[in-house]
């Protein structure tokens, strides 16, 4: 299988999210972009009956378009028994809500949870791989891979990630064995955000990426990449980073390229942009399908 790129209109999470935009208008809007599929989000749907899911899934069907990984964001980390138990519960639904629109082998999104201030990094550890092993047999059951990514903090939660940083993020990632219905959401902006290097953390996952999202960072003028190093996670989206077009900014992308390549990697890519409309989105597709090109030679 080829790389095939996807979008995710983190321009308009919010709009869609609330309604104010429905998620068929954004997939007839998405019609102009040289996309292969369009990444959902949990909060695009209106309802998870399987009436409103099937009216979905034809739309993508018939812009042509698959839907190759649902993105959801799992709180496993909530002091509240309760409150972690209904969130592996939820996570059983979007696991049944992403085969049914992605079909077999399709990238179903977890996280880690919350930062929750009262939690220790060895209780929320334990409390994150029982959540896993308890989503484990129905991914299995449905054939849909769990892709964890590296990230900063849902658009919706009060604290940031509890695995932001890479350390915490590959102690929970290599105690989980599964290899083929467990893998990494690599995601190189949320490592530059955490302070990580993205580089670096994609060679410590890299046998184990199932998706990965494209974007890009760009320094504010006086401000440094040390600074952003230096940073131990916790402000998140610095106001020093912003973005833009993928391929102009911080991430090393060829190196990115080779090293999937290097380790086979053929899955999707989902370009995570449009914060500055939808010109550069498509500029990013036309950057990721040249990598595509130079790096696969297709």
């Amino acid at each position: 299988m080829s790389i095939r790129l996807s979008a995710f209109p983190k321009c308009y999470l919010e709009t869609i999210a609330n309604r104010s935009m429905s998620v068929f208008q954004w997939i007839e809007m998405a019609q102009t972009l040289d996309a292969d599929g369009l990444e959902m989000y949990e909060g695009f749907f209106e309802s998870l009956d399987d009436a409103y899911l099937d009216r979905l899934g034809d739309a993508l069907r018939n812009a042509h378009f698959a839907m190759p990984m649902l993105c959801c964001s799992p709180d496993f980390t909530q002091p509240d028994a309760d409150g972690r138990k209904r969130a592996v519960e939820r996570q059983w639904e979007m696991i049944r809500v992403a085969r049914r629109l992605g079909g077999p082998g399709v990238v179903c999104r977890i996280l880690s949870g919350q930062r929750y201030p009262e939690v220790s990094r060895e209780q929320g550890v334990a409390w994150v791989l029982e959540a896993i092993h308890q989503c484990l047999p129905v991914a299995r059951e449905l054939d849909v891979v769990l892709g964890m990514e590296n990230h900063y903090k849902d658009g919706f939660w009060r604290y940031p990630e509890f695995a932001q940083k890479s350390d915490l993020f590959l102690e929970i990632v290599r105690q989980v064995a599964d290899r083929r219905h467990f893998g990494v959401q690599y995601d190189p902006s949320n490592a530059l955000v955490a302070g990580d290097d993205p580089i670096t953390l994609l060679e410590a996952v890299a046998d184990r990426v199932v998706s990965m999202h494209a974007s890009d960072r760009y320094l504010a003028d006086g401000a440094t990449l040390d600074e952003i190093r230096q940073s131990d996670g916790t402000l998140g989206y610095s106001p020093k980073l912003r973005h833009g077009v993928t391929g102009r900014g911080l991430n090393d992308y060829p190196r990115i390229f080779q090293i999937l390549r290097r380790h086979g990697y053929s899955g999707w890519i989902s370009i995570e942009d449009g914060m500055n409309g939808m010109e550069e989105m498509a500029e990013s597709l036309r950057f990721l399908r040249r990598m595509v090109h130079d790096t696969y030679g297709a």
